[in-house]
């Protein structure tokens, strides 16, 4: 597997990432060993967890597995903290304290002593902004963290985070930005892409297969134990722009002689900015059917095709001529 750098770091994943957060759910430790060692077989590096990932079991989960499956230098590990999931309710704490508190948590349920990403896992208003980057600096000087970043930023919050980092010797330089964006969801190129590009940040796509429309399996209808039934992405399901990009990939699958999953992955995975998806695959068998995008170049005129039917509307002030 091709390895990229994040934004202008020295930061070196490969362009895929295996994905952990139906880890300790929807996904158990045989499936979750079966999975990474799959993913490291195909010469994929890049594992992504956080601290709420199946209430907090996908770390422990992927901690078994370093010490007893893949070698965990063989790996770059990236995390998460800011969000606490219970069954009941969602917590949102970007305070130095509770991010600090939930590394050490992260550090002893992986087993290692530092993690080669570590992002603010989604805004937090309540506290300065400059608390919660203050904590990124303390995680990397302690030497607990290599590299820091952000999920969920805004282009006007990265602007400010990346810039406000990069104004003082020492700081930890922000250097990626962890996004909902795909075919269906393109919404993050008005803003969050340019602002990523400008400040040298790598664009890091979660839900990269829309929350499972863009596998076409919503085609003839809704299946029961679906993602979207669960609440995940209803809109694009009902969506008649959403159906016809979905047409549009598996059109192209079937010309190209592959899946509409390897199509819109490979169509993503090289978007300007972007540095590794994010795959979210609750089976070794999906997760095997999005390792097939690897092999896969779009020609120029099926990326433009794509391009055109999910182009999304830019607006004022970028259509002013």
């Amino acid at each position: 597997m091709k390895q990229r750098t994040a934004g202008r770091s020295g930061l070196k994943v490969s362009h895929l990432g295996l994905g952990t957060m139906t880890w300790g759910v929807e996904t158990d430790a045989d499936e979750a060993a079966a999975q990474l060692v799959a993913f490291h077989d195909a010469g994929g590096t890049l594992v992504d967890t956080a601290a709420s990932y199946g209430y907090g079991e996908s770390e422990s989960i992927l901690g078994q597995l370093l010490a007893d499956v893949v070698p965990r230098v063989d790996l770059i590990i990236a995390s998460k903290a800011g969000i606490t999931r219970t069954l009941e309710s969602q917590v949102v704490d970007a305070s130095r304290g509770e991010l600090l508190r939930r590394l050490d948590e992260s550090l002893r349920k992986l087993g290692t002593d530092y993690l080669d990403l570590w992002y603010v896992h989604y805004i937090d208003d309540t506290v300065p902004f400059e608390e919660t980057l203050g904590a990124l600096d303390h995680a990397v000087s302690s030497g607990k963290v290599r590299y820091a970043g952000v999920s969920n930023y805004s282009g006007w919050r990265i602007g400010r985070a990346a810039t406000w980092q990069q104004a003082v010797p020492g700081r930890a330089p922000i250097v990626a930005n962890q996004v909902r964006y795909s075919l269906v969801d393109r919404g993050i190129e008005r803003e969050v892409v340019p602002a990523c590009a400008a400040l040298g940040v790598g664009v890091f796509p979660w839900s990269p297969l829309g929350g499972g429309v863009l596998t076409g399996k919503y085609r003839g209808g809704t299946p029961s134990d679906s993602r979207a039934v669960a609440g995940h992405r209803p809109d694009l399901v009902a969506a008649d722009s959403a159906a016809g990009i979905v047409e549009a990939v598996a059109t192209a699958a079937e010309g190209l002689a592959t899946s509409p999953v390897a199509v819109a992955l490979a169509w993503l995975r090289d978007r300007p900015g972007v540095v590794a998806p994010i795959l979210g695959a609750r089976t070794l068998g999906q997760l095997t059917g999005a390792l097939a995008s690897e092999a896969l170049e779009l020609p120029r005129e099926i990326i433009d095709a794509l391009d055109d039917v999910s182009a999304p509307v830019i607006g004022y002030p970028e259509d002013v001529r």
